[in-house]
């Protein structure tokens, strides 16, 4: 029998519980983790629903169990209803964040976990004192599934082109500076344009090559920079900025929450530069949940409250 001929009367939806947590953690043994429950309880709950829709739905591989293609048809729609479920049950009970037990994840890239996490982290502790946060590795080819799926609950980043599903609120407008060490022999709280395009520059960015928006910017007028070092994480990109003469290109409200340990120098582009914006996002079918709205609301005064000149 096909899963498109199931009686949903005759269906224990508990099974689709755990279908959603083997197919997420790749075993049963994780599965049983995850829900607190048994491995034989999991192990006879996937039993009854591989006969439910006449499909293995999962096949080993190893220590994993792969899914079927059945089971990869399966769990979109899985995990759109199980997160319809979960926020009509929390419209119901409401949300109290004083007494709330409850973890958010944010997907955040390294730039906007150094800014934003830790005035977040805070603001939560005080308004909520029994709720967890995590900031979560974020891949933006997967933005739109890991919002869908609940596998993250909301996420900050710079614009970017998704779905219509996909609630975007505008956060924070920022300029470009140069970052430079104290003593520098070019920049001194301030840099030419000639100055600059003849200095060393590292930049931060996951990409091993390609240009930034300050180079695009650049290029519009013929000029181009050397960029001799390319980092992921922006402390280490203050670091080598303190201990040399190359200078860091960025957004001034990352530049000032990074540069608080290391006395950097920070100067306004000497170029028309490209403003960096930051977006919330969140997925359409969270836009009625308590729970979520708290959150971008926690989110949006945060920002709206943080000095970002200091730590």
């Amino acid at each position: 029998m096909g899963i498109d001929s199931m009686n949903i009367s005759r269906t224990d939806l508990n099974l689709f519980v755990v279908f959603e947590a083997i197919y997420s953690q790749g075993g049963v043994t994780r599965a049983a983790e995850t829900l607190h429950l048994t491995q034989p309880t999991i192990s006879h709950a996937l039993g009854r629903l591989r006969e439910r829709v006449g499909d293995p739905l999962f096949v080993r591989h190893g220590q994993r169990l792969v899914p079927t293609p059945l089971a990869q048809k399966m769990i979109g729609p899985t995990r759109e209803a199980l997160k319809l479920f979960e926020t009509t049950l929390g419209e119901l009970d409401g949300f109290d964040p004083k007494t709330a037990e409850m973890h958010f994840a944010i997907g955040m890239r390294s730039l906007m976990e150094n800014s934003f996490f830790l005035p977040l982290v805070m603001l939560l502790k005080s308004e909520a004192p029994k709720v967890t946060v995590s900031s979560s590795p974020m891949d933006r080819r997967r933005i739109d599934g890991d919002l869908s799926a609940g596998e993250i609950n909301a996420a900050i980043d710079v614009f970017l082109p998704l779905s219509p599903d996909i609630r975007r609120e505008h956060l924070i407008s920022t300029p470009s500076v140069v970052v430079a060490r104290r003593g520098h022999p070019l920049v001194n709280g301030e840099v030419s344009l000639e100055d600059y395009l003849s200095l060393d520059h590292i930049i931060v960015t996951s990409r091993s090559q390609g240009m930034g928006p300050e180079d695009v910017a650049l290029s519009r007028d013929g000029d181009a920079r050397r960029i001799v070092a390319r980092v992921q994480q922006i402390n280490t990109a203050m670091r080598a900025v303190a201990a040399s003469d190359m200078v860091l290109t960025m957004a001034e409200v990352f530049a000032h929450r990074a540069n608080v340990w290391f006395d950097n120098q920070i100067v306004p582009v000497p170029f028309e530069a490209p403003r960096v914006d930051a977006y919330l996002y969140w997925h359409s079918n969270a836009d009625a949940d308590p729970a979520n709205k708290w959150l971008r609301n926690m989110v949006k005064t945060c920002v709206a409250e943080t000095d970002w000149t200091g730590p």
